[in-house]
């Protein structure tokens, strides 16, 4: 194989996490060519509704999926949280790099914290999982749906349509505007998406020669937690319809992992947590089923059902 093209959104954020997938494939097969091949997605297009009204994340690997069906892309980049936990027949994640900041970010010109916001402001997330959490935090809060890019967000906000937003720190990390972060939502008080942070390679699972030349850029402790997340939320049949958080810590061979579920209504959640040691993969997912058990133990099919 001489040349790989990588299917990609045509998102800044997107475009930056494909570059550095290209980069890294370079650096560790030197004579390779890596080409990318810019898409326009469904999920990037419809802005006007929430993710979950038009259909859920998985619109954002629909195109690049096709593209690599009819031989048009050899591999796509993604951010793993909006990968569906169950992958069309026919692909594989044969790489999944090593995780960035998972936490999410408190961004607001005026305003340091969210304690910090006056009775009533306003906070743009089109997130259930942020509104339920936001709801649990500030039930004064108005909370007004934000789609787009980073930096389409980040103009509404500073043009006064928001108080403050909540995006995601390794986005606006990755995007060189770290000095928007005004403070860090942290565990076990906020949780983040599943697989928040990480960044994954997906190809077609009877290409042996991509799925080898991606597998040099795969981070095993980055894939431990993120199959131990998105376990979890396979077990709760959770998408973007309902309001799941989830955070894994590996530390040596020992594996925590928080996991919620929430009404993006009224803020009303039930959380759980666990840890086991692990030597791979298999490990990592029985600990995301059990956390799953325990969440559905404290009532949450209740509140999933309610977002379905």
């Amino acid at each position: 194989m001489k040349t790989l093209r990588i299917a990609t959104r045509k998102s800044p954020l997107a475009l930056w996490q494909s570059e550095h997938v290209a980069a890294r494939l370079r650096a560790a097969h030197p004579g390779l060519t890596v080409e990318l091949v810019p898409m326009s997605t469904r999920g990037d297009q419809v802005l006007d509704r929430s993710l979950a009204a038009i259909g859920g994340k998985g619109l954002f690997l629909k195109e690049l999926e096709v593209a690599m069906q009819r031989g048009e892309a050899d591999c796509a980049v993604h951010s793993l949280k909006d990968v569906p936990m169950e992958l069309e027949p026919g692909f594989a994640l044969p790489a999944v790099l090593e995780r960035a900041d998972p936490a999410d970010a408190f961004v607001s010109p005026r305003f340091g914290t969210i304690d910090a916001l006056p009775p009533g402001a306003v906070v743009g997330t089109s997130s259930l999982r942020r509104q339920a959490q936001l709801r649990a935090l500030r039930p004064d809060l108005q909370l007004r749906d934000l789609r787009g890019n980073v930096n389409t967000r980040l103009a509404k906000l500073d043009a006064g349509e928001y108080d403050a937003i909540v995006l995601a720190c390794a986005g606006l990390q990755r995007l060189g505007l770290d000095a928007r972060i005004r403070a860090r939502l942290l565990a076990p008080v906020w949780l983040p998406a599943p697989a928040q942070g990480a960044i994954a390679i997906e190809c077609r699972n009877d290409d042996d020669a991509v799925q080898a030349a991606c597998a040099a850029l795969e981070h095993a402790p980055t894939r431990i937690c993120v199959e131990a997340e998105r376990a979890m939320n396979r077990a709760l049949h959770g998408s973007c319809h309902v309001p799941v958080a989830a955070l894994a810590r590996l530390d040596g061979s020992d594996l925590a992992l928080d996991g919620l579920v929430g009404d993006a209504g009224n803020g009303h959640a039930v959380r759980a947590s666990a840890q086991t040691v692990v030597d791979g993969v298999d490990a990592a997912r029985a600990l995301g089923v059990q956390v799953a058990e325990r969440l559905l133990a404290q009532g949450a099919r209740a509140l999933i059902d309610a977002h379905l």
